[in-house]
């Protein structure tokens, strides 16, 4: 088995810190990142604990980067690791999208968004294009059954355009059963029992023409009870937001989305910027703090069942199921997104030039490639 390299808290606490300043691309990028430097490069996480995480991320609700840092900072550090690597993952981004949301209001509306978009659009796909493809190469291996997991799980992706919790589930499985059949003993059934936490729903009595009270409300339902990644919140945040409370606009909460597309960290953190618009700050940090707790108590309840059990051979086989499956639903958001963000040559061409580039020159940060993005989509759209 893999040890993991020593390290403080403090340098994970800043890794995040980083990683939520300058991590491009949304949830798929995001959690290939934390494999490349965290696993790959520093070796701070082994590749079981990165899997693990990877199959409660998905498990349960809530989006999949933010429970992932939360995962990555229990692992050795327990609840002040998990809490502390949260807060700085999602800090920068919040800070980010305040700043912005008073540029909007000030100035009704931001106009140049849509064009820094199309070329940052692009860009993105090409970096999420190199991340998952790299995290299959590591994680799938020659496995014919976790290919079949993947594939299964990327054509579903594609078809349906949205991520299913009991496809993952199936996949464990299916992947348990497999490997059961090939070198479990039979007497290994205890081996095999897990305990899935059941998580309680607590409801909080607050005034319904409050409306503070009603966005708590709101965002905890989003983030308690929305699987996916943070992309699969944003049908849910459009019920919401602009059909049953009138929030905001339709054109404001597509501008929302685009500043979270736009900005680095996890793209949940478009509920800041909604808060803000419906409320001003409080609106903001109550949306937020709606939308991140319920997922981080979702992450710290269960994660000392899965350090305790996931070394064992069926659940091992349970999470690479998971995983498999996991990651072909990344592979098949690429496909899904791609056909959003990149509709006409020059943005073909610049997501093929990001490509190009991250797979031959790995030393290129991918915070320059999404500057340069969005100028060449000001230029682009200027010139159009």
């Amino acid at each position: 088995m893999t040890v993991a390299t020593e390290y403080s808290l403090k340098n994970l606490v800043f890794y995040f810190l980083k990683l939520g300043t300058i991590g491009f691309g949304g949830p798929v990028a995001l959690v290939g990142y934390m494999h490349r430097d965290l696993v790959e490069k520093r070796a701070w996480i082994t590749e079981d604990d990165y899997r693990e995480g990877m199959a409660l991320s998905q498990l349960a609700p809530g989006p999949l980067a933010a429970q992932l840092a939360i995962y990555i900072g229990f692992v050795h550090y327990r609840l002040w690791g998990a809490t502390l690597a949260g807060l700085a993952f999602v800090l920068p981004s919040f800070l980010m999208v305040l700043a912005l949301g008073f540029v909007y209001v000030r100035y009704q509306g931001i106009s140049w968004i849509q064009s820094v978009f199309y070329g940052v659009g692009a860009a993105v796909i090409g970096i999420i294009a190199v991340s998952a493809y790299r995290l299959t190469r590591k994680s799938i291996g020659k496995d014919y059954y976790l290919w079949f997991t993947y594939l299964v799980a990327a054509a579903t992706t594609v078809i349906t355009e949205t991520e299913h919790i009991g496809l993952f589930i199936g996949s464990g499985i299916f992947y348990w059963l497999v490997k059961s059949s090939i070198w479990l003993k039979p007497g290994a059934g205890t081996a095999t029992k897990f305990i899935f936490p059941a998580f309680l729903q607590v409801n909080v009595s607050m005034g319904d023409h409050e409306k503070l009270g009603e966005i708590f409300l709101f965002f905890t339902k989003a983030g308690a009870f929305v699987f996916g990644s943070g992309l699969a919140i944003v049908p849910f945040l459009y019920g919401g937001v602009v059909k049953e409370y009138g929030w905001l606009s339709e054109q404001e909460f597509m501008d929302a989305v685009a500043v979270a597309m736009i900005t680095p960290g996890p793209v949940v953190i478009t509920v800041g910027f909604i808060g803000y618009l419906a409320a001003g700050f409080p609106g903001a940090a109550v949306s937020s703090f709606a939308t991140f707790f319920p997922c981080y108590l979702l992450t710290v309840i269960p994660a000392p069942y899965f350090r305790k059990y996931g070394r064992r051979p069926g659940i091992k086989a349970f999470v690479d199921g998971i995983t498999a499956a996991a990651i072909g639903a990344i592979a098949g958001a690429v496909v899904v997104l791609g056909q959003r963000s990149v509709k006409d040559i020059p943005a073909v061409l610049i997501c093929l030039a990001v490509i190009t580039l991250l797979m031959f020159k790995k030393k290129v940060q991918e915070p320059f490639i999404i500057l340069a993005a969005a100028v060449l989509g000001l230029l682009i759209k200027a010139w159009v």
